[in-house]
């Protein structure tokens, strides 16, 4: 059993979020004695979830219909995997617009080196936008999708 300030510190969580998470009913099982809340590995588990969960983009109330399936059971497994379902090709989204952004970053370093390098833009502002090194090419498409 863990304290709420081990938990803090093992998850990185401030108290006050992990207090958040139990007033919302995201540890149903958490146990206390008097007014300490007494974490288990159960818990530790839960609070990987429910960060993940939000990085993905839900929301507290979708986090907590999440663990309202989870303890009705195996008849709701459907669901859950829907749920990972559709955030998975949330993420995917993300993953493809950071890596368009990547991409442009790469160019723009590539860009500035150069043009830093002939002390001027002259020969990038003739290879634009088709004629570019071709793995520069490759990067300078990629970022224009």
């Amino acid at each position: 059993m863990y304290t709420i300030g081990q938990v803090s510190k093992a998850t990185g969580l401030p108290v006050s979020t992990l207090r958040y998470y139990d007033k919302e009913g995201l540890f149903p099982h958490l146990e206390r004695k008097g007014y300490v809340r007494k974490f288990s590995d159960t818990e530790l588990e839960e609070v990987k979830i429910i960060e993940c969960l939000k990085r993905s983009g839900l929301e507290i109330k979708d986090i907590r219909q999440f663990f309202q399936w989870v303890s009705e059971g195996s008849s709701t497994y459907e669901k859950r995997r829907e749920l990972f379902a559709n955030q998975k090709k949330v993420i995917q989204q993300e993953i493809e617009s950071l890596e368009k952004t990547m991409a442009m970053i790469e160019f723009k370093c590539w860009y500035y080196d150069k043009a830093l390098q002939d002390g001027n833009e002259d020969e990038l502002c003739q290879m634009l936008p088709d004629n570019l090194p071709e793995e520069i090419q490759k990067i300078y498409d990629k970022a224009h999708e």
